[in-house]
């Protein structure tokens, strides 16, 4: 975190264009091979072949959502581990990823092959095009098992500093295919064949190349038992990547929906089911190369904004808003230009194949992308409520315009015919953009108003330090965990962190103590991963855990709840003390601490204790109240005196 500080005091434009423009890069260079396929193919083989490519995208976009999944999750978790001084688990997520995703690919083969045809057919294939979609689809599901651990790989590269390297590697491989495309399709007359031989050759030199770098990792080394599976760790890493995949796999549904309703309106029509199929994937493409210009904006913005907003830095944040919603803008009102005055070039760009299919696909282009600023500023607006830690919110905007988007893709059409999917889009844009502006202006005038307001710091009172016994305790709510743990402290002699060791960590790592202390409350359980997995709440738990280590490195002492026990599992003077108490009793005592009713009582401690079970255990992998966990279990209800009493008594026992 202490590397950190310049995110806060360095101008903000500067700032979101160091971050930015790698990000762009990584993002266009990953999508140029399935472009660059598609260049070709509509050029040497025609429309035909850019549907048949159309229809096996969706198994290429499940293979890429794996492989994200696995990457990104094991990426932020090595960043986490690296933050938290945890480094012996980091060669264990990596090799966990890589297996994950290899195992992932191989699925992807068998059920691909076995389901053969029929699978093809059910996404999208047309009697014209199904022998060209089993040509390129049965070639490129060969590759798959090492494609998806190359993806992996150069997300993990990324996290370990070296994100040249990975967009090197990258770049190596959409060169090849670049290169080969031609050469396959029209000097070895290969065919679509062709097509799919330049793309996983590409593929697998990027995997040698990415696979090379485990020898000259800078953070960890990998070894036979980093492949070992770990479940603990492995549902971590799955929790931080869940949001990569579920934004793949909403690619899946909204193409696999469409190829269905383009190929059946389209046959309908004069123009029958393959050509919307075939000019609904060149506009996809175009779409794809804008949208992730602006997901790099955004999603390079991510540390900056999710620092300055854990640090209260609450006008820097706003600052950062309207940049990232003006670059974006300023981008995609561009294009718009662009797509709505020279939409034939776009068109021909992918191959001319009669004036029928030009004229559908210049008109339909021209609708489908009408409104392309809206979709992309409604991304990115998801994207930076994800960075400030607001998953309530982000989730459901992340997929809004995807859902409206089936949702009128399914009931246009029957007005409109087959034009109607296209129409789709841009009445799905403004119905998402204004429910996103509504959201947007209320977070911005939250942050107005926390500027105005500020925060009281807590005065951290000089505590006496000695060598000896550190005590953690984790409690249930309302078990009066807190005061049993002050009065231990009082009985030995020794300090009490609670409130203290927030202050510590907000006070080093220039993040506010509310933030800080907002970690583990109670948060919607559906959300609780995604919430964890926002990168300015993995600051914040870095810069808790160093605090905790910290006051624990400074002499004995007493450290309630922030799961201390597990931050501290290698420290040898650790006594583990878990308080728990029957329901009732429990609900007596928030009744007499808070002034609840008993029915507001008994929610709190259902909130509360599930909010503290969620952080722990996303945060540990192990169950939150396991006795093996710790050494000392007890139950309150005998008496907060008492429960004391016979803690002192054990620590005097086995540390005298």
């Amino acid at each position: 975190m202490e590397n950190n500080q310049y995110l806060g005091t360095e101008k903000v434009g500067r700032l979101l264009g160091r971050f930015a423009i790698p990000c762009i890069f990584s993002l266009i260079i990953s999508c140029l091979y399935n472009i660059v396929d598609q260049i070709f193919v509509g050029n040497g083989i025609g429309y035909l072949g850019n549907a048949a490519t159309g229809v096996i995208f969706p198994i290429t976009v499940v293979g890429w959502g794996m492989s994200l999944f696995f990457g990104d999750g094991a990426a932020a978790h090595l960043s986490v581990a690296l933050g938290r001084s945890e480094t012996e688990s980091i060669h264990k997520g990596v090799g966990n990823a890589i297996l994950c995703s290899f195992l992932s690919g191989v699925v992807i083969i068998v059920i691909s092959y076995l389901c053969g045809d029929g699978l093809l057919r059910m996404i999208g294939a047309t009697d014209a095009n199904l022998s060209l979609a089993h040509d390129y689809g049965y070639i490129i599901y060969a590759m798959m098992p090492l494609a998806l651990v190359q993806n992996t790989l150069a997300s993990i590269i990324r996290a370990d500093g070296s994100p040249r390297y990975a967009m090197g590697a990258m770049l190596v491989g959409a060169v090849i295919n670049i290169i080969g495309d031609p050469v396959a399709i029209f000097v070895l007359d290969l065919g679509i064949k062709g097509a799919a031989y330049a793309t996983i050759l590409g593929q697998f030199v990027s995997f040698l190349i990415c696979a090379a770098y485990l020898r000259k990792s800078k953070t960890f080394r990998i070894c036979a038992g980093s492949f070992h599976l770990e479940l603990g760790l492995l549902k971590r890493i799955m929790a931080l990547g869940t949001s990569s995949l579920l934004t793949q796999l909403s690619i899946v549904v909204i193409t696999v929906v469409n190829n269905i309703l383009l190929v059946r309106y389209g046959a309908e029509s004069v123009y029958g089911a393959d050509i919307p199929l075939a000019a609904f994937v060149v506009i996809m493409k175009l779409f794809q190369i804008v949208l992730n210009i602006a997901i790099g904006i955004a999603a390079g913005a991510q540390p900056i904004v999710g620092y300055n907003y854990g640090a209260g830095k609450y006008g820097r944040v706003r600052e950062l808003l309207k940049l990232i919603i003006g670059w974006t803008t300023a981008v995609c009102l561009v294009c718009t230009v662009l797509f709505e005055a020279i939409p034939k070039v776009f068109i021909l760009m992918f191959g001319a194949d009669g004036e029928l299919y030009t004229q559908f696909a210049v008109g339909c282009l021209r609708i489908y992308l009408s409104l392309i600023v809206f979709t992309c500023v409604q991304k990115v607006c998801a994207i930076f409520l994800q960075s400030i830690g607001h998953a309530k919110a982000a989730a459901p905007l992340s997929v809004l315009r995807d859902v409206f988007l089936i949702v009128l893709s399914l009931i246009v059409p029957m007005f409109l015919g087959v034009t109607g999917i296209f129409w789709a889009a841009p009445a799905a844009d403004i119905l998402a953009i204004a429910i996103t502006a509504v959201v947007m202006v209320k977070l911005w005038k939250q942050l107005h108003e926390a500027d105005a307001e500020g925060a009281a710091e807590t005065v951290l009172p000089e505590y006496p330090t000695k060598k000896g016994v550190v005590l953690t305790i984790s409690r249930e709510h309302g078990s009066a965990g807190k005061r049993i743990g002050q009065l231990v402290a009082e009985k030995l002699g020794i300090p009490c962190y609670y409130k203290e060791m927030i202050a510590i960590a907000a006070r080093e790592s220039g993040l506010t103590e509310q933030f800080i202390s907002n970690l583990n409350s109670d948060e919607n359980a559906v959300m609780r991963e995604l919430y964890l997995s926002t990168n300015a709440v993995q600051d914040a738990i870095t810069a808790q855990d160093k605090a905790i280590r910290s006051i624990a490195d400074a002499g004995s002492c007493v450290i309630v709840g922030r799961s201390a026990d597990h931050v501290l599992r290698n420290y040898n003077n650790i006594v583990r003390i878990f308080i728990t108490a029957p329901k009732e009793y429990r609900t007596e005592k928030v009744m007499e601490m808070y002034g609840d009713s008993r029915e507001q009582a008994k929610k709190s401690i259902e909130r509360s204790d599930a909010a503290r079970k969620a952080y722990y255990e996303s945060i540990t992998g192990k169950r939150w109240g396991d006795s093996h966990s710790y050494e000392l279990c007890l139950d309150s209800s005998i008496g907060v005196e008492r429960t004391a009493d016979m803690i002192f008594s054990y620590v005097k026992a086995v540390c005298p």
